[in-house]
């Protein structure tokens, strides 16, 4: 009896904690492939965190912050077992949005507004996960997720250009901004900032390419192709420091960060309530696009190794890496594609690869602080541009306006909406722009009037195929549920169609593809029963399905139909109305 009561424990500490169900079997072998995966993606995620913070607006310290405590939340509680949860580019710049505008900005300090961002984000998403609100992230459409984050990426772009050319404070709003841009130019931390890039391009793309003809290992290919990032921060402090070129202030360093851990503090708490109040709405959309990616990017990985994400659970674990973040002095953070990409390539089989890669950045922080501060601004620029560049995808804006108009009206109306508006607003232009645009679509849904294929029990449009008709029948096939948006147009339809053939006696509306109608609806249609039966003419039902005939017997809808009858298939509706006919 113990030992059942202790199984029956053990499964449900595992449904929630499912770090514990990848620990039952844990073997040496597994250890080896997450401890290759941990420090590989270590060394992506310590430049990461410090790049994202410079994006956001904040001390370089919080992104690394933000990349300890939350991550080993995520680890305990995330379904994922690869995913990595830390700063991500797209969050960074709607924070930076956020603490910029006039709302928040005169609020006071910059890194107390991140913190009560991560906190609200957090607190949302749980109070998601209690209310079962998961499926909310459905009204955001992957047209209205592309266009924000192609839009998202050209405002980063943008944002971090004039750290790459060492005009921080440049402004093209000024009377000649040629003139500006050849006054500020500053040629050391141009260079600086094209070196890096090239190197980066040259470690990430070309040099695996090199190495894969040598036969190189998999293994080590990998490493060396993803160590980019941590290899010019290198070598940029090297070249500040030969120069000498960090005293005579003309390339601009990241400054002092403190060595340490961070303490976990929650003095933020007792800020002024007008202050979250006035953080609450940017706190919202930043919860659920950090939600939204990361369960996509989840599912992206684990479809590869036909391992399960529960959205649900992802709502428990990123709301609590969100609090986590806030009381340790981070940002927001969410699962980030590139880091979970390089996790799951390289070989990362449970969530103890990010423990590792945890602990490496803990190290970092309490060792090597003194070398980072001497970390040029433009090469994190760099880093994030190079980072971002490919996330800009027009093409997917062309395919989607050739598949579906709606698509491309949803993703250009965003995008544009993200770049002249701000980026909430594209946002929550872009989920109206949607809903229209379906509401729009239900309410003219597609009806067709068919035909049976010779010698087949098969019906089909008679615009499409070479079907069998019958002068005295009409079978309408209407292909969307019914409802007070959409029955005007299809009554209206119907009554067209059957002016074009004024003999017929016996009209049937096939159902199947019908799975909810609704009061109003049946009442129209009470009324196009009576209208056609006193002009002779009996109105059919085929193919009604379960949910919807239940609806329809609750009413006085059966009562009313007669002599109209509700026949189990078009088929057998033709076969019996033709015979009562003859």
């Amino acid at each position: 009896m113990s030992s059942t009561r202790s199984q029956t424990f053990l499964t449900k500490a595992q449904h929630y904690i499912p770090l514990l169900a990848s620990l039952k079997n844990y073997d040496k072998k597994l250890f080896s492939d997450d401890l290759m995966a941990g420090v590989i993606t270590a060394i992506l995620l310590i430049p990461q965190g410090m790049a994202y913070a410079m994006l956001a607006g904040l001390p370089i310290q919080v992104g690394l912050y933000a990349g300890l405590l939350p991550a080993l939340i995520y680890a305990l509680l995330g379904s994922s077992k690869t995913l990595s949860v830390g700063p991500v580019s797209i969050a960074a710049i709607m924070v930076a949005s956020a603490l910029n505008s006039p709302e928040i900005k005169v609020l006071g300090s910059p890194v107390e507004n991140a913190v009560i961002l991560a906190m609200e984000g957090g607190v949302i998403l749980l109070i998601m996960s209690l209310l079962g609100m998961g499926a909310l992230i459905n009204f955001i459409s992957q047209p209205v997720l592309s266009g924000f984050t192609t839009g998202a990426a050209i405002l980063i772009i943008i944002s971090q250009l004039p750290q790459l050319l060492g005009m921080a404070n440049l402004s093209c709003l000024e009377t000649s901004c040629i003139t500006t841009i050849t006054e500020r130019l500053d040629v050391q931390t141009l260079c600086i900032g094209c070196a890096s890039i090239f190197g980066l391009l040259f470690v990430g793309h070309l040099l695996p390419k090199i190495l894969h003809k040598f036969n190189t290992q998999a293994s080590l290919t990998l490493a060396i192709g993803k160590s980019g990032p941590l290899l010019v921060i290198v070598l940029s402090i090297i070249w500040i420091a030969m120069l000498d070129i960090d005293r005579q202030a003309t390339v601009e360093t990241i400054g002092y960060i403190p060595e340490g851990l961070p303490a976990i503090d929650l003095s933020f708490l007792f800020n002024d309530f007008s202050r979250w109040v006035a953080i609450f709405p940017s706190a919202i959309f930043i919860s659920l696009i950090a939600y939204v990616e990361s369960v996509a990017i989840a599912k992206v990985v684990g479809g590869r190794r036909n391992e399960k994400v529960n959205p649900h659970q992802e709502l428990i674990a990123l709301g609590s890496s969100n609090i986590a973040s806030a009381v340790s002095g981070g940002m927001p953070v969410a699962g980030g594609f590139s880091r979970t990409m390089v996790n799951f390539s390289a070989g990362a089989r449970t969530q103890i690869a990010m423990v590792i890669a945890v602990l490496i950045v803990a190290i970092a922080l309490m060792s090597f602080t003194s070398l980072f501060s001497s970390i040029p601004k433009t090469t994190l620029a760099a880093i994030i541009l190079v980072a971002i560049v490919p996330l800009v995808k027009l093409n997917e804006l062309i395919a989607q306006w050739k598949s579906d108009r709606a698509d491309g009206i949803s993703h250009t109306i965003t995008l544009a909406g993200v770049l002249f508006w701000g980026i909430e607003e594209g946002i929550a232009l872009g989920v109206i722009v949607t809903i229209l645009c379906y509401l729009r679509r239900t309410s003219r849904p597609h009806i067709a009037v068919v035909g049976r294929i010779k010698d087949t029990n098969h019906f089909r449009n008679v615009k499409r195929h070479d079907v069998e008709t019958w002068e005295k029948l009409l079978i309408f096939r209407i292909d969307e549920n019914i409802t007070f948006a959409n029955i005007s147009f299809i009554t209206d339809f119907i009554e067209s169609e059957t002016q074009q053939k004024p003999d017929a006696n016996d009209l049937i509306l096939v159902f199947s593809s019908v799975s909810y109608i609704d009061s109003t609806a049946i009442d129209l249609l009470k009324s196009l029963i009576r209208t056609y039966a006193a002009k002779g003419i009996t109105i059919h039902l085929a193919e009604v399905k379960g949910p919807v005939m239940d609806k329809l017997e609750k009413t006085s809808f059966t009562r009313e139909l007669t002599p109209g009858q509700i026949f189990f298939d078009a088929n057998q509706a033709v076969m019996e109305t033709s015979l009562s006919r003859n």
